[in-house]
């Protein structure tokens, strides 16, 4: 018998089912809030991530770098308002949606979508074009990991399928609901459970991305540089980064963006948007921290290029559990984070000798997993905690720490199990149709001018 808190577990994201009983009104400071949050999660990918990757890579690859992201932003922001959104946001099965708004059909200027609380709604326009973000961000993730040695059109190639495969269904399976207007009482609420994605089903929570975005792309990362290969050189020359000074303003322009990514998440314009935006202050700085001392220990200095990603593994690490957890909660993950991170990326990464270049595993995979889990422990009302709201009470549900931790548990296996073989196959049917690496002649002379005829720079 599933728990209160399974049954009834809040979701980061609704869609625009409704009940009856509740007149369903726009809210215009929250349809205002929504669509802010969008422009900044777009401002996290382009220019954001493009920066924050292509200033770690050699000067012979920047361009390749922020022309894989601009053009894997633009064509998965087409597939979405295709295919995406319905499949992802429309009920069919526990782990994928129907075909009812393909190419958005039936959605209209007056077509709505519910927010978390009982009959407020944005419409739903803003959120197609919100969750276009997110569907956006996370194959751009996957390039770090293989950078400076695969085909731009097989990272194309990839992402079709990749978007299709891994990130449509996983979004589904945690962020699919009917929405709080369908909780009247327990038999009602039964009943919209059953509807819902198979993740939150079991309870999981996620409010912005720990195992949609972050496990997600951060196994597929992975798989990928392992299937790949090492970049010539690795392990014998020094890889050095070309412009710390573009990854800081990366970094920073994540930073920034990432307010809409989690903020926004809460989809409303209150008290909880507040709570949610001092987590994720609150945990990047303590990540930035945390990275800096580890480094300062062990390496004897601290670098920028240190600084800026325990920044990013903090952020990483509040995403799923920026909803839940009080300032000190958050604060606690991004110091486990920012340490954690670190060591992944250094005495993991060189003991299992993988080239993931740009450390989209370390940070993402690593960093995902550790906010996934934590969130069973922050969102503990005992440890300062907001615990999880029952819709059928109207009340904070009771809390059980280890169901909670159980019901992480399936989210992070789930997403690792599933974008691990999703990858696989994907990277395999890539390379048989056009080939994944780049010839090592051209892997010598940079991606910029073999796969795009330009450079970044006129030097």
């Amino acid at each position: 018998m599933k728990s209160l808190l399974s049954i009834f577990a809040l979701s980061a994201f609704a869609t625009h089912a409704f009940a009856d009983a509740v007149t369903p009104t726009v809210n215009k400071g929250d349809t205002t809030w929504v669509m802010i949050a969008t422009v900044l999660v777009i401002l996290m990918v382009i220019p954001g991530l493009a920066l924050f990757y292509g200033g770690m890579v050699r000067v012979k690859n920047m361009l390749s770098v922020l022309m894989q992201i601009f053009v894997i932003f633009s064509m998965v922001a087409i597939l979405w308002s295709l295919y995406g959104y319905s499949l992802a946001f429309t009920e069919g099965n526990a782990f994928f949606g129907g075909f009812s708004k393909a190419f958005l059909k039936g959605i209209t200027p007056d077509s709505m979508a519910a927010t978390f609380s009982k009959g407020v709604y944005i419409p739903e326009y803003a959120y197609v074009a919100f969750q276009l973000t997110f569907a956006t961000i996370t194959p751009a993730l996957i390039i770090g990991a293989f950078a400076e040695r695969v085909k731009f059109s097989a990272i194309l190639l990839f992402t079709i399928l990749w978007f299709t495969f891994s990130y449509l269904p996983m979004a589904h399976m945690v962020w699919y609901w009917a929405g709080p207007d369908a909780y009247t009482d327990a038999k009602a609420g039964e009943a919209a459970l059953a509807t819902a994605g198979f993740l939150f089903q079991k309870g999981a929570l996620d409010f912005a991305g720990g195992a949609v975005v972050h496990i997600n792309a951060g196994v597929a990362g992975l798989v990928g540089c392992l299937l790949v290969g090492k970049r010539i050189g690795y392990g014998k020359e020094y890889l050095t980064p070309h412009s710390v000074t573009m990854t800081m303003i990366g970094a920073s322009l994540l930073w920034v963006g990432w307010f809409g990514f989690n903020v926004g998440s809460n989809l409303e314009a209150n008290g909880l948007a507040a709570l949610v935006f001092v987590n994720t202050l609150l945990a990047a700085a303590a990540a930035t921290l945390s990275w800096m001392a580890a480094e300062w220990i062990i390496r004897g200095k601290p670098s920028m290029l240190g600084a800026a990603s325990g920044a990013i593994a903090g952020l990483v690490a509040i995403t799923p559990a920026c909803g839940w957890a009080g300032p000190m909660g958050s604060i606690l993950l991004g110091l486990v984070s920012g340490a954690a991170c670190f060591w992944s990326v250094t005495i993991l990464k060189a003991k299992l000798k993988y080239d993931d270049s740009l450390d989209a595993f370390g940070v993402h995979g690593i960093g995902g997993i550790i906010g996934a889990l934590g969130t069973a422990v922050v969102a503990s009302p005992a440890l300062g905690g907001t615990g999880v709201w029952d819709y059928v009470t109207n009340a904070v549900a009771e809390y059980s720490m280890m169901t909670q931790m159980i019901s992480q548990l399936w989210s992070v296996v789930i997403a690792i199990v599933w974008s691990g073989a999703v990858s696989f196959a994907a990277f395999k049917l890539v390379d048989v149709l056009v080939g994944l690496r780049v010839t090592e002649e051209n892997e010598r002379l940079g991606l910029d001018t073999t796969e795009h005829g330009e450079t970044a720079y006129n030097l």
